[in-house]
């Protein structure tokens, strides 16, 4: 059946106000155009709604209808509604998968703006480390993710980078290397012994690789690896959105030489379309964090 939308709203507005009069002022139509649209629908259904000597009358027929055709419309009303908010962005899901240093530092100013503005959306939000990111999106479990751009395949993935991230040394407060404040040299680290870590990848295209080559210990958990330098065994290298602010037992140094950061962007696949709601948040990030004075920039 070929029956519209507009021809179901007119009927059932016929209904509501009693006769076409009513129900053509309330449509902003004519009386003579309102009563050519319920006629249509009468062709199209085969049967008379209203009854011939009264028009606000229904027919037996009609009386079956009005039931169907307003909760059709209220399914209508509801799946317009919902397709709009999609569209805008305020209904639906977007998932990200973050760096722990990104999720823990950067991240929860940005989930909170964004869910004050999109309370319906749904936010999932996942743990990883840099290769787990990547893979993460390339395989589509997530629609955005934000890391560093180490090893992203630029055919695949498109960057954008919002903040430099720069690599120090950790050490124990009581250390003696840790009176130097304002920054140290690797050669200054090389009586030191050395916890490698999955960041310390950083380290191996400059002379201070050597530290990588004499590590004593290797930890990959950040979690682990705080627990490992507290007992005062060794030292290690961090970017410092890594190392936590309210630390009290370690130090964060800057690496003067060589100076080394990491660029930390968003990025999603290349030549795909995401979602309303997973581009609206991916223009907060690149609104608040590009601007981010959370490293102290």
């Amino acid at each position: 059946m070929d029956i519209k939308i507009q021809q179901l709203r007119h009927f059932v507005l016929v209904v509501e106000d009693g006769g076409f009069r009513a129900a053509a002022s309330r449509a902003n139509r004519s009386q003579a155009a309102l009563s050519t649209s319920i006629k249509e629908l009468e062709r199209t259904l085969e049967q008379p709604l209203f009854e011939p000597g009264n028009k606000s009358t229904l027919t037996p027929f009609g009386q079956i209808c009005l039931p169907k055709i307003t909760q059709f419309l209220q399914i209508y009303k509801t799946l317009d509604n919902d397709l709009r908010a999609a569209a805008a962005g305020q209904q639906g899901r977007v998932r990200i998968a973050s760096v722990p240093s990104v999720a823990a530092k950067l991240i929860p100013n940005v989930l909170g703006r964004f869910c004050k503005e999109y309370p319906n959306v749904e936010v999932s939000l996942i743990d990883d480390n840099a290769a787990g990111v990547e893979a993460r999106l390339v395989s589509g479990e997530v629609d955005l993710a934000l890391g560093n751009c180490a090893n992203l395949d630029a055919d695949t993935v498109d960057f954008t980078p919002l903040i430099s991230d720069p690599i120090g040394v950790v050490c124990l407060k009581d250390n003696p290397i840790a009176n130097n404040m304002n920054g140290i040299e690797w050669q200054a680290l090389l009586d030191q012994p050395f916890i490698h870590n999955g960041t310390c990848t950083l380290l191996e295209p400059t002379p201070a690789r050597v530290l990588i080559d004499k590590a004593l210990y290797s930890v990959e958990n950040i979690t682990s690896l705080f627990s490992v330098l507290k007992l005062g065994i060794g030292i290690t290298t961090l970017p410092k959105l890594a190392f936590p602010s309210n630390e009290t037992d370690l130090v964060w140094l800057p690496l003067l030489d060589p100076p080394l950061e990491r660029k930390m962007g968003i990025f999603r696949l290349a030549e795909h379309t995401i979602s309303p709601q997973a581009q609206a948040f991916y223009e907060l990030c690149v609104e608040h964090l590009i601007c981010s004075d959370e490293l102290g920039s």
